[in-house]
């Protein structure tokens, strides 16, 4: 049996429709803001693995709640990680690319010096130290730019506002992977199953989609896939302030996920042709 934490965000959404029988732990069942109530669930279950898809993902709240997003991106993983060790199960953890500074173009490496911009980066680079520091078997997965048919991303909200709005103004200097939560539940699912049969493969690991894009054109191709008129401006990251500041390069390494496990970066174009049709949004 499989225990994941997360019941309603988009990973933990799609890895319930692609593993079922695993047990889903929603924040009433276990609350990230007590890592060890976290730790407890998985000494009661006794899981052969456990997934973490639960995380404090509010970006710009962060800046303003530090502490609280560090027990639950920093403290939490680190007693689930601590927990899955005592019992010798593998443990998956997901990241992100916000753990560096997005200095540069060059897509960055898995053993790249950490140097996080925020809060939310740092409170997401404890956990990964908490993570290893436990000394278990386990795989740390950095992912970007999340996207699916299910709660809050880019896709829905520029699907939202191109239903009002003829023409848009989009971040044009920050490039990155856009990925879909299913590639990234589907990785996660592969990840523990090859971990319990090789535990030399424990480590850190990036899984982004291709190709890499600019929030720009990464509106535009939402747009000429839905059949929506609504054009893009680029704009500088300076003409969208907001209270954290986002990585300019958010390109990652992706080489190491796809020669440990097999999992190639999925096509992200694909996937959302798939999201738009569950949607129901058509040209």
């Amino acid at each position: 049996m499989i225990l994941v934490f997360g019941k309603t965000g988009q990973v933990a959404t799609e890895l319930q429709a692609l593993a079922p029988e695993a047990v889903y732990l929603g924040r009433d069942q276990a609350d990230l803001m007590d890592p060890a109530a976290c730790a407890a669930a998985i000494a009661a279950a006794k899981p052969a693995a456990a997934i973490n898809a639960a995380a404090w993902t509010a970006v710009d709240k962060a800046e303003a709640e530090e502490v609280a997003a560090t027990v639950v991106n920093g403290a939490a993983p680190a007693a689930m990680a601590r927990a899955c060790a005592a019992l010798g199960v593998p443990f998956v953890h997901i990241s992100t690319d916000y753990v560096f500074d997005g200095a540069g173009e060059t897509p960055f490496a898995v053993d790249h010096p950490t140097a996080p911009l925020g809060a939310y980066g740092r409170s997401k680079l404890v956990g990964e130290e908490g993570v290893r520091a436990a000394g278990g078997v386990h795989a740390i997965l950095r992912t970007s730019w999340v996207f699916s048919a299910h709660g809050a991303n880019f896709v829905k909200t520029m699907l939202r506002l191109s239903e009002t709005r003829a023409h848009l103004t989009v971040v044009a200097d920050q490039i990155g992977g856009p990925t879909p939560a299913r590639a990234i539940a589907a990785a996660c699912l592969e990840i523990a199953r090859q971990l319990a049969a090789d535990p030399a493969k424990s480590g850190t690991y990036h899984f982004s989609g291709a190709p890499d894009v600019s929030w720009a054109d990464f509106a535009r191709e939402i747009f000429a896939q839905a059949g929506r008129a609504t054009t893009v401006e680029d704009i500088p990251s300076a003409a969208y302030p907001t209270p954290a500041k986002r990585p300019s390069n958010s390109r990652m390494d992706c080489a190491r996920t796809a020669e440990t496990f097999g999992i190639a970066r999925p096509d992200w174009k694909a996937e959302l042709s798939d999201i738009l049709k569950i949607l129901e949004i058509k040209k």
